[in-house]
Protein backbone atom coordinates (compact mmCIF):
# COMPACT_ATOMS: atom_id res chain seq x y z
CA UNK A 1 0.00 0.00 0.00
CA UNK A 2 1.65 3.63 -1.20
CA UNK A 3 1.06 6.24 1.23
CA UNK A 4 -1.27 8.92 0.11
CA UNK A 5 0.45 12.49 -0.13
CA UNK A 6 -1.16 15.05 1.58
CA UNK A 7 -3.81 17.74 -0.69
CA UNK A 8 -1.79 21.31 -1.28
CA UNK A 9 -3.87 23.63 0.30
CA UNK A 10 -5.50 26.90 -1.11
CA UNK A 11 -7.69 29.94 0.05
CA UNK A 12 -11.21 28.99 -0.52
CA UNK A 13 -11.98 32.68 -2.21
CA UNK A 14 -9.51 34.66 -4.58
CA UNK A 15 -10.12 37.26 -6.58
CA UNK A 16 -9.89 36.82 -10.09
CA UNK A 17 -6.67 37.65 -11.82
CA UNK A 18 -6.49 38.22 -15.56
CA UNK A 19 -3.72 37.22 -18.35
CA UNK A 20 -3.12 41.07 -18.68
CA UNK A 21 -3.06 42.29 -15.30
CA UNK A 22 -0.12 39.43 -14.95
CA UNK A 23 1.61 40.19 -18.45
CA UNK A 24 1.68 44.01 -17.25
CA UNK A 25 2.80 43.74 -13.40
CA UNK A 26 5.77 41.18 -14.24
CA UNK A 27 6.45 42.09 -18.15
CA UNK A 28 5.58 38.94 -19.76
CA UNK A 29 4.79 38.56 -23.38
CA UNK A 30 1.46 37.68 -24.01
CA UNK A 31 2.26 35.03 -27.46
CA UNK A 32 -1.27 33.70 -28.39
CA UNK A 33 -4.69 33.93 -26.97
CA UNK A 34 -7.04 36.74 -25.24
CA UNK A 35 -5.49 38.98 -22.40
CA UNK A 36 -9.17 38.99 -20.71
CA UNK A 37 -8.97 35.42 -19.72
CA UNK A 38 -9.04 35.39 -15.69
CA UNK A 39 -7.33 32.43 -13.26
CA UNK A 40 -7.94 31.64 -9.96
CA UNK A 41 -4.59 29.75 -9.19
CA UNK A 42 -1.55 28.75 -9.75
CA UNK A 43 0.43 25.07 -10.51
CA UNK A 44 3.81 23.79 -12.03
CA UNK A 45 2.12 20.08 -11.86
CA UNK A 46 -1.03 18.45 -13.50
CA UNK A 47 -1.68 16.37 -10.43
CA UNK A 48 -2.39 19.23 -8.36
CA UNK A 49 -4.06 21.65 -10.61
CA UNK A 50 -7.27 22.73 -10.84
CA UNK A 51 -9.87 24.07 -12.86
CA UNK A 52 -9.30 28.01 -13.87
CA UNK A 53 -5.30 27.80 -12.52
CA UNK A 54 -2.19 29.08 -14.79
CA UNK A 55 -0.28 26.60 -15.52
CA UNK A 56 3.65 27.20 -15.33
CA UNK A 57 4.97 24.55 -18.10
CA UNK A 58 8.76 24.81 -16.85
CA UNK A 59 12.07 23.00 -17.73
CA UNK A 60 13.22 20.65 -15.46
CA UNK A 61 16.29 17.73 -15.14
CA UNK A 62 14.99 15.33 -17.11
CA UNK A 63 11.76 16.56 -19.53
CA UNK A 64 10.13 19.87 -20.25
CA UNK A 65 6.76 20.93 -18.43
CA UNK A 66 5.31 21.73 -22.19
CA UNK A 67 5.33 17.69 -22.64
CA UNK A 68 2.63 18.24 -20.13
CA UNK A 69 0.51 20.67 -21.57
CA UNK A 70 -2.64 18.15 -22.75
CA UNK A 71 -3.04 16.88 -19.08
CA UNK A 72 -2.64 20.59 -18.01
CA UNK A 73 -5.50 21.98 -20.22
CA UNK A 74 -7.76 18.43 -19.72
CA UNK A 75 -7.68 19.23 -15.76
CA UNK A 76 -8.97 22.99 -16.52
CA UNK A 77 -5.39 25.04 -17.55
CA UNK A 78 -6.61 28.87 -18.19
CA UNK A 79 -3.97 29.98 -19.83
CA UNK A 80 -0.05 28.59 -19.80
CA UNK A 81 3.46 30.49 -18.91
CA UNK A 82 6.76 29.12 -20.45
CA UNK A 83 9.91 29.54 -21.93
CA UNK A 84 11.14 29.63 -25.59
CA UNK A 85 11.89 25.94 -25.35
CA UNK A 86 8.13 25.36 -24.06
CA UNK A 87 6.62 27.20 -26.57
CA UNK A 88 8.25 25.24 -29.66
CA UNK A 89 6.63 22.55 -28.49
CA UNK A 90 3.20 24.04 -28.00
CA UNK A 91 0.42 23.14 -31.25
CA UNK A 92 -2.33 24.74 -31.47
CA UNK A 93 -2.94 25.46 -27.84
CA UNK A 94 -6.76 26.58 -27.35
CA UNK A 95 -5.58 28.87 -23.61
CA UNK A 96 -3.64 32.20 -23.97
CA UNK A 97 0.41 31.71 -23.58
CA UNK A 98 2.56 33.78 -21.91
CA UNK A 99 6.39 33.65 -22.30
CA UNK A 100 8.82 33.76 -19.66
CA UNK A 101 12.55 32.50 -19.95
CA UNK A 102 13.78 31.19 -16.75
CA UNK A 103 10.00 30.67 -15.03
CA UNK A 104 11.39 29.52 -11.97
CA UNK A 105 13.14 33.10 -11.01
CA UNK A 106 9.47 34.65 -11.03
CA UNK A 107 7.49 31.65 -9.78
CA UNK A 108 6.96 32.58 -5.89
CA UNK A 109 6.67 36.43 -6.93
CA UNK A 110 4.15 35.66 -8.95
CA UNK A 111 2.35 33.27 -6.79
CA UNK A 112 2.27 35.86 -4.17
CA UNK A 113 1.01 38.09 -6.54
CA UNK A 114 -1.92 35.53 -7.76
CA UNK A 115 -3.34 34.87 -4.31
CA UNK A 116 -3.31 38.26 -3.60
CA UNK A 117 -0.26 37.68 -0.49
CA UNK A 118 1.23 41.38 -0.87
CA UNK A 119 3.50 42.67 1.80
CA UNK A 120 1.70 45.28 3.69
CA UNK A 121 -1.17 42.79 4.52
CA UNK A 122 0.73 40.00 5.70
CA UNK A 123 0.84 38.95 9.10
CA UNK A 124 3.69 38.26 11.23
CA UNK A 125 6.18 35.91 9.72
CA UNK A 126 9.36 33.88 11.32
CA UNK A 127 11.34 31.83 9.47
CA UNK A 128 13.88 29.27 10.89
CA UNK A 129 16.63 27.57 9.41
CA UNK A 130 20.20 25.19 10.44
CA UNK A 131 20.74 22.31 10.16
CA UNK A 132 19.06 20.65 13.63
CA UNK A 133 16.44 22.39 15.53
CA UNK A 134 14.81 24.35 12.89
CA UNK A 135 11.49 22.49 13.94
CA UNK A 136 11.94 22.53 17.26
CA UNK A 137 12.49 26.02 17.20
CA UNK A 138 9.38 26.68 14.86
CA UNK A 139 7.03 24.74 17.17
CA UNK A 140 8.18 26.63 20.18
CA UNK A 141 7.26 30.15 18.40
CA UNK A 142 4.23 28.58 17.50
CA UNK A 143 3.48 27.65 21.56
CA UNK A 144 4.47 30.91 22.26
CA UNK A 145 2.97 32.81 19.81
CA UNK A 146 -0.61 31.04 20.82
CA UNK A 147 0.48 31.71 24.82
CA UNK A 148 0.61 35.48 23.96
CA UNK A 149 -3.36 35.27 22.63
CA UNK A 150 -2.15 35.06 18.49
CA UNK A 151 -3.81 32.72 15.67
CA UNK A 152 -0.78 30.94 14.38
CA UNK A 153 0.12 29.07 10.95
CA UNK A 154 2.91 26.94 11.21
CA UNK A 155 4.50 25.03 8.10
CA UNK A 156 7.21 22.67 9.48
CA UNK A 157 8.93 19.17 8.14
CA UNK A 158 6.29 17.30 10.37
CA UNK A 159 3.06 18.79 9.98
CA UNK A 160 0.85 22.51 8.82
CA UNK A 161 -0.96 24.32 10.85
CA UNK A 162 -3.58 26.92 10.05
CA UNK A 163 -5.31 28.43 12.97
CA UNK A 164 -5.91 25.23 15.26
CA UNK A 165 -6.32 23.08 12.14
CA UNK A 166 -3.49 20.87 11.57
CA UNK A 167 -2.79 18.57 8.18
CA UNK A 168 0.35 16.64 7.53
CA UNK A 169 3.48 17.92 5.71
CA UNK A 170 4.45 17.13 2.35
CA UNK A 171 7.57 18.65 2.22
CA UNK A 172 10.06 20.67 4.87
CA UNK A 173 9.39 24.27 3.24
CA UNK A 174 6.92 23.22 -0.16
CA UNK A 175 6.88 24.90 -3.53
CA UNK A 176 7.08 28.43 -3.78
CA UNK A 177 3.18 27.98 -5.58
CA UNK A 178 1.65 25.69 -2.95
CA UNK A 179 3.26 28.14 0.39
CA UNK A 180 1.64 31.16 -1.35
CA UNK A 181 -1.60 29.20 -1.35
CA UNK A 182 -1.02 28.15 2.23
CA UNK A 183 0.01 31.51 3.59
CA UNK A 184 -3.54 32.68 1.07
CA UNK A 185 -5.16 30.22 3.38
CA UNK A 186 -3.48 31.27 6.47
CA UNK A 187 -5.01 35.26 5.84
CA UNK A 188 -8.57 33.91 5.16
CA UNK A 189 -8.64 31.84 8.14
CA UNK A 190 -7.43 35.41 10.05
CA UNK A 191 -4.05 33.78 11.20
CA UNK A 192 -1.72 36.73 12.95
CA UNK A 193 1.27 35.49 13.07
CA UNK A 194 3.07 32.56 11.20
CA UNK A 195 6.21 29.90 11.61
CA UNK A 196 7.78 28.89 8.84
CA UNK A 197 10.64 26.10 8.99
CA UNK A 198 13.35 27.48 6.12
CA UNK A 199 15.94 24.38 4.42
CA UNK A 200 18.54 25.45 2.43
CA UNK A 201 17.27 23.48 -0.34
CA UNK A 202 13.98 25.44 0.29
CA UNK A 203 16.29 28.65 -0.65
CA UNK A 204 18.20 27.29 -3.73
CA UNK A 205 14.96 26.04 -5.25
CA UNK A 206 13.42 29.50 -4.63
CA UNK A 207 10.59 28.07 -2.76
CA UNK A 208 10.16 30.96 -0.46
CA UNK A 209 10.84 33.56 -3.17
CA UNK A 210 7.97 36.53 -2.86
CA UNK A 211 7.84 35.81 1.26
CA UNK A 212 9.34 38.75 3.37
CA UNK A 213 9.93 37.44 6.65
CA UNK A 214 9.71 39.95 10.10
CA UNK A 215 12.32 38.35 11.76
CA UNK A 216 14.78 34.47 10.99
CA UNK A 217 16.99 32.81 13.06
CA UNK A 218 19.95 30.37 12.54
CA UNK A 219 19.88 27.34 14.67
CA UNK A 220 23.51 25.69 14.00
CA UNK A 221 25.23 24.59 10.84
CA UNK A 222 26.65 20.82 11.30
CA UNK A 223 27.49 18.01 8.55
CA UNK A 224 24.45 17.32 6.69
CA UNK A 225 22.98 17.39 3.12
CA UNK A 226 26.89 17.52 1.36
CA UNK A 227 25.30 15.66 -1.15
CA UNK A 228 23.68 18.95 -2.66
CA UNK A 229 26.15 21.25 -1.39
CA UNK A 230 30.10 20.89 -2.82
CA UNK A 231 31.12 21.84 0.71
CA UNK A 232 30.34 23.40 4.03
CA UNK A 233 31.19 26.76 2.75
CA UNK A 234 28.19 25.95 0.11
CA UNK A 235 26.11 24.66 2.13
CA UNK A 236 26.35 28.17 5.17
CA UNK A 237 26.47 30.24 1.77
CA UNK A 238 22.92 28.34 0.54
CA UNK A 239 21.22 29.27 4.40
CA UNK A 240 22.42 32.60 4.42
CA UNK A 241 20.88 33.68 1.83
CA UNK A 242 17.66 33.74 4.12
CA UNK A 243 19.35 36.51 6.35
CA UNK A 244 19.90 39.57 2.85
CA UNK A 245 17.94 42.69 2.37
CA UNK A 246 14.77 41.85 0.59
CA UNK A 247 14.11 38.26 2.03
CA UNK A 248 14.00 39.77 6.23
CA UNK A 249 14.19 42.80 7.85
CA UNK A 250 16.39 41.54 11.22
CA UNK A 251 17.62 37.98 12.09
CA UNK A 252 19.18 36.10 15.20
CA UNK A 253 22.06 33.81 14.94
CA UNK A 254 22.78 31.17 17.26
CA UNK A 255 26.52 30.87 17.86
CA UNK A 256 26.87 27.39 19.71
CA UNK A 257 27.95 25.44 16.43
CA UNK A 258 31.35 26.42 15.02
CA UNK A 259 29.80 27.86 12.08
CA UNK A 260 27.88 30.81 14.14
CA UNK A 261 30.45 33.15 13.79
CA UNK A 262 30.81 33.00 10.12
CA UNK A 263 27.32 32.99 9.34
CA UNK A 264 26.98 36.24 10.79
CA UNK A 265 29.74 37.70 8.75
CA UNK A 266 27.91 36.29 6.06
CA UNK A 267 24.24 37.98 7.11
CA UNK A 268 23.75 41.25 4.95
CA UNK A 269 20.77 42.22 7.73
CA UNK A 270 20.97 43.63 11.31
CA UNK A 271 21.37 40.51 13.85
CA UNK A 272 21.31 40.04 17.06
CA UNK A 273 23.22 36.91 18.43
CA UNK A 274 22.94 34.48 21.17
CA UNK A 275 24.18 31.59 23.22
CA UNK A 276 24.04 28.87 25.07
CA UNK A 277 28.38 28.36 26.48
CA UNK A 278 29.70 30.07 28.91
CA UNK A 279 32.27 32.70 28.39
CA UNK A 280 30.31 33.52 24.14
CA UNK A 281 30.22 37.11 23.95
CA UNK A 282 26.25 37.56 22.34
CA UNK A 283 22.99 39.29 22.92
CA UNK A 284 21.19 36.63 24.26
CA UNK A 285 22.30 33.86 26.68
CA UNK A 286 20.84 30.80 27.66
CA UNK A 287 21.47 29.41 30.82
CA UNK A 288 20.61 25.61 31.44
CA UNK A 289 18.60 24.96 35.37
CA UNK A 290 17.57 21.37 35.38
CA UNK A 291 16.79 18.74 33.45
CA UNK A 292 14.68 15.74 34.51
CA UNK A 293 12.61 12.89 32.55
CA UNK A 294 9.86 15.50 32.97
CA UNK A 295 11.65 18.34 30.73
CA UNK A 296 14.01 21.45 31.21
CA UNK A 297 14.20 24.20 32.92
CA UNK A 298 15.90 27.07 31.98
CA UNK A 299 16.43 31.01 31.85
CA UNK A 300 17.09 33.53 29.14
CA UNK A 301 19.29 36.51 29.57
CA UNK A 302 18.99 39.04 27.01
CA UNK A 303 19.69 43.09 26.65
CA UNK A 304 18.64 45.71 29.04
CA UNK A 305 18.53 42.98 31.42
CA UNK A 306 15.75 40.58 29.93
CA UNK A 307 15.39 37.70 32.13
CA UNK A 308 12.76 34.82 31.08
CA UNK A 309 12.55 31.89 33.17
CA UNK A 310 10.46 28.93 31.78
CA UNK A 311 10.63 25.37 31.02
CA UNK A 312 9.98 22.89 28.08
CA UNK A 313 8.36 19.77 28.53
CA UNK A 314 11.06 18.21 26.30
CA UNK A 315 14.43 16.73 27.89
CA UNK A 316 17.97 18.55 26.45
CA UNK A 317 20.10 21.30 26.87
CA UNK A 318 20.05 21.86 23.07
CA UNK A 319 16.14 22.38 23.44
CA UNK A 320 16.60 25.12 25.98
CA UNK A 321 18.39 26.46 23.09
CA UNK A 322 16.23 26.01 20.48
CA UNK A 323 13.61 27.97 22.78
CA UNK A 324 16.25 30.73 23.66
CA UNK A 325 16.46 31.66 19.69
CA UNK A 326 12.50 31.50 19.91
CA UNK A 327 12.22 33.90 22.28
CA UNK A 328 14.71 36.43 21.19
CA UNK A 329 13.11 36.28 17.60
CA UNK A 330 9.69 37.26 19.24
CA UNK A 331 11.39 40.35 21.08
CA UNK A 332 13.00 41.18 17.57
CA UNK A 333 10.07 41.20 16.32
CA UNK A 334 8.63 43.69 18.35
CA UNK A 335 7.22 41.57 21.17
CA UNK A 336 6.69 43.26 24.78
CA UNK A 337 8.92 41.49 26.80
CA UNK A 338 6.99 41.36 29.93
CA UNK A 339 4.19 40.05 28.29
CA UNK A 340 6.20 37.58 27.14
CA UNK A 341 7.64 36.67 30.03
CA UNK A 342 4.22 36.42 31.30
CA UNK A 343 3.18 34.22 29.14
CA UNK A 344 5.91 31.54 29.21
CA UNK A 345 6.46 31.90 33.32
CA UNK A 346 4.74 28.62 33.67
CA UNK A 347 6.19 26.92 31.17
CA UNK A 348 5.87 26.75 27.30
CA UNK A 349 3.33 24.16 26.32
CA UNK A 350 4.77 22.34 23.44
CA UNK A 351 4.20 19.40 21.36
CA UNK A 352 6.85 18.17 19.12
CA UNK A 353 5.73 14.74 17.13
CA UNK A 354 8.84 12.87 16.83
CA UNK A 355 11.44 14.92 18.56
CA UNK A 356 12.61 13.20 21.19
CA UNK A 357 9.09 12.19 22.17
CA UNK A 358 8.77 9.95 24.65
CA UNK A 359 6.25 6.86 23.33
CA UNK A 360 6.45 4.64 26.71
CA UNK A 361 5.08 5.09 30.35
CA UNK A 362 6.68 6.12 33.96
CA UNK A 363 7.01 1.87 33.85
CA UNK A 364 9.62 0.11 32.59
CA UNK A 365 12.51 1.49 30.18
CA UNK A 366 11.66 4.88 28.79
CA UNK A 367 11.75 4.74 25.01
CA UNK A 368 12.34 7.74 22.70
CA UNK A 369 11.46 8.64 19.20
CA UNK A 370 13.47 11.65 17.16
CA UNK A 371 13.55 12.37 14.01
CA UNK A 372 17.38 13.14 14.20
CA UNK A 373 19.71 12.07 11.10
CA UNK A 374 23.17 13.69 11.46
CA UNK A 375 26.07 13.00 13.07
CA UNK A 376 25.29 16.62 15.72
CA UNK A 377 21.81 15.68 16.23
CA UNK A 378 22.95 12.27 17.76
CA UNK A 379 25.54 14.05 19.71
CA UNK A 380 22.84 15.98 21.48
CA UNK A 381 20.14 13.73 21.49
CA UNK A 382 22.58 11.23 22.90
CA UNK A 383 23.75 13.79 25.84
CA UNK A 384 19.80 14.38 27.04
CA UNK A 385 18.77 11.03 26.99
CA UNK A 386 22.17 9.90 29.03
CA UNK A 387 21.45 12.94 31.70
CA UNK A 388 17.60 11.74 32.66
CA UNK A 389 18.78 7.37 31.99
CA UNK A 390 20.01 5.90 35.76
CA UNK A 391 20.56 2.89 33.70
CA UNK A 392 21.95 1.36 30.38
CA UNK A 393 21.39 4.26 26.98
CA UNK A 394 20.51 1.56 24.33
CA UNK A 395 20.71 3.11 20.42
CA UNK A 396 18.72 2.04 17.74
CA UNK A 397 18.89 3.48 14.19
CA UNK A 398 19.43 3.61 10.67
CA UNK A 399 21.06 5.57 7.71
CA UNK A 400 19.21 7.49 4.76
CA UNK A 401 19.47 5.63 1.29
CA UNK A 402 20.46 7.79 -1.60
CA UNK A 403 21.68 10.45 0.95
CA UNK A 404 24.70 12.04 1.81
CA UNK A 405 26.59 8.95 2.24
CA UNK A 406 29.83 10.73 3.81
CA UNK A 407 27.96 10.78 7.17
CA UNK A 408 27.32 7.62 7.87
CA UNK A 409 30.98 6.89 9.44
CA UNK A 410 30.39 10.07 11.81
CA UNK A 411 26.50 9.00 12.73
CA UNK A 412 27.69 5.56 13.99
CA UNK A 413 30.65 6.59 15.67
CA UNK A 414 28.81 9.37 17.93
CA UNK A 415 26.27 6.62 18.07
CA UNK A 416 28.76 3.99 19.69
CA UNK A 417 30.28 6.56 21.45
CA UNK A 418 26.84 7.77 23.60
CA UNK A 419 25.41 4.69 23.81
CA UNK A 420 25.87 1.09 25.67
CA UNK A 421 23.99 -1.19 23.09
CA UNK A 422 23.93 -0.55 19.35
CA UNK A 423 21.17 -2.01 17.51
CA UNK A 424 22.08 -1.01 13.40
CA UNK A 425 18.92 -1.54 11.39
CA UNK A 426 16.92 -0.17 8.09
CA UNK A 427 15.72 3.17 7.62
CA UNK A 428 14.56 4.85 4.20
CA UNK A 429 17.09 2.60 2.00
CA UNK A 430 15.32 4.48 -1.12
CA UNK A 431 17.13 2.38 -4.08
CA UNK A 432 20.23 1.52 -2.17
CA UNK A 433 20.58 -2.06 -1.01
CA UNK A 434 20.01 -1.76 3.04
CA UNK A 435 22.59 -4.50 3.90
CA UNK A 436 25.36 -2.31 2.48
CA UNK A 437 24.59 1.02 4.32
CA UNK A 438 24.19 -1.31 7.46
CA UNK A 439 27.40 -2.50 6.69
CA UNK A 440 29.42 0.53 6.75
CA UNK A 441 27.64 1.83 9.67
CA UNK A 442 28.45 -1.34 11.49
CA UNK A 443 31.96 -1.40 10.14
CA UNK A 444 32.50 2.15 12.00
CA UNK A 445 31.00 1.78 14.96
CA UNK A 446 33.26 -1.17 15.84
CA UNK A 447 35.88 0.45 14.48
CA UNK A 448 35.71 3.54 16.97
CA UNK A 449 34.28 1.16 19.96
CA UNK A 450 35.36 -2.88 19.16
CA UNK A 451 34.67 -4.30 22.38
CA UNK A 452 30.60 -2.90 22.45
CA UNK A 453 27.62 -5.14 22.19
CA UNK A 454 26.51 -3.90 18.50
CA UNK A 455 23.68 -5.73 16.85
CA UNK A 456 22.81 -5.46 13.36
CA UNK A 457 18.98 -6.32 12.72
CA UNK A 458 16.69 -5.72 10.23
CA UNK A 459 14.00 -4.71 9.47
CA UNK A 460 13.00 -2.12 12.01
CA UNK A 461 10.02 -3.67 13.35
CA UNK A 462 12.69 -6.24 14.30
CA UNK A 463 15.14 -4.09 15.74
CA UNK A 464 12.72 -2.20 18.37
CA UNK A 465 11.92 -5.38 19.72
CA UNK A 466 15.37 -6.58 20.52
CA UNK A 467 16.06 -3.35 21.86
CA UNK A 468 12.97 -3.44 24.15
CA UNK A 469 14.00 -7.36 24.97
CA UNK A 470 17.29 -6.09 26.23
CA UNK A 471 15.62 -3.69 28.45
CA UNK A 472 15.42 -2.99 31.96
CA UNK A 473 13.14 -0.57 34.09
CA UNK A 474 15.56 2.63 34.70
CA UNK A 475 16.80 1.86 30.99
CA UNK A 476 16.49 4.58 27.96
CA UNK A 477 15.93 3.33 24.58
CA UNK A 478 16.50 5.80 21.45
CA UNK A 479 15.03 5.28 18.23
CA UNK A 480 16.73 7.55 16.05
CA UNK A 481 15.83 8.47 12.27
CA UNK A 482 12.07 8.17 12.09
CA UNK A 483 10.48 10.52 14.39
CA UNK A 484 7.59 11.78 13.55
CA UNK A 485 7.02 9.99 9.60
CA UNK A 486 4.87 7.69 8.80
CA UNK A 487 6.32 6.05 5.62
CA UNK A 488 9.50 4.24 4.68
CA UNK A 489 10.52 4.55 1.50
CA UNK A 490 11.71 1.44 0.09
CA UNK A 491 12.71 1.80 -3.64
CA UNK A 492 10.12 4.53 -4.12
CA UNK A 493 7.70 3.38 -2.75
CA UNK A 494 6.34 5.17 0.39
CA UNK A 495 4.84 2.34 2.85
CA UNK A 496 3.20 3.49 5.46
CA UNK A 497 4.89 2.70 8.90
CA UNK A 498 4.78 3.97 12.27
CA UNK A 499 8.12 4.02 15.00
CA UNK A 500 5.87 5.07 17.64
CA UNK A 501 3.41 2.40 16.86
CA UNK A 502 6.19 -0.62 16.63
CA UNK A 503 7.89 1.24 19.58
CA UNK A 504 4.69 0.97 21.83
CA UNK A 505 3.73 -2.67 20.40
CA UNK A 506 7.27 -3.45 21.48
CA UNK A 507 6.40 -2.62 25.24
CA UNK A 508 3.41 -4.27 25.38
CA UNK A 509 4.62 -7.39 23.77
CA UNK A 510 7.13 -7.60 26.34
CA UNK A 511 5.09 -7.07 29.61
CA UNK A 512 5.30 -2.93 29.55
CA UNK A 513 2.43 -0.23 29.70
Amino acid sequence: MQEQIPPILRPDQVIPVSVAELANAFKLSLVAGDPNVLFTGISMNTADLRSGDIFFAMPGKKTHGAKFIEAALAAGASAVVTDAAGIAQLNNCPVPILQLENPRALLGEIAAFVYGNSRDIMPKIFGTTGTNGKTSTTYILDAILRQLGETTGLTSTAERHIAGEVIVSRLTTPESTEMQALLARMRERNVTAISLEVSAQALSQLRVDGIFFDVVGFTNLSHDHLDDYADMADYLRAKAALFQPGRAARGVVCLDSEYGAQFVAACAIPVSTISSQVGVSADWHVELLETSPAGTKFRVFGPENIVFSTSLPIIGAHMAANAGLAIAMLIEAGFDSRQVAKAIVSGIEVYMPGRTERVSSDIGPAVYVDFGHSPDAFLNTLKAVREVTTGKVIMVFGADGDRDPSKRPAMAQIAAAGSDILVITDHHPRFEDPASIREVLVRAAKEHRPDMAILEVSPPEAAIREAVKLAEPGDSILWAGPGHQDYRDIRGVRTPYSARAEARAALRENGWP
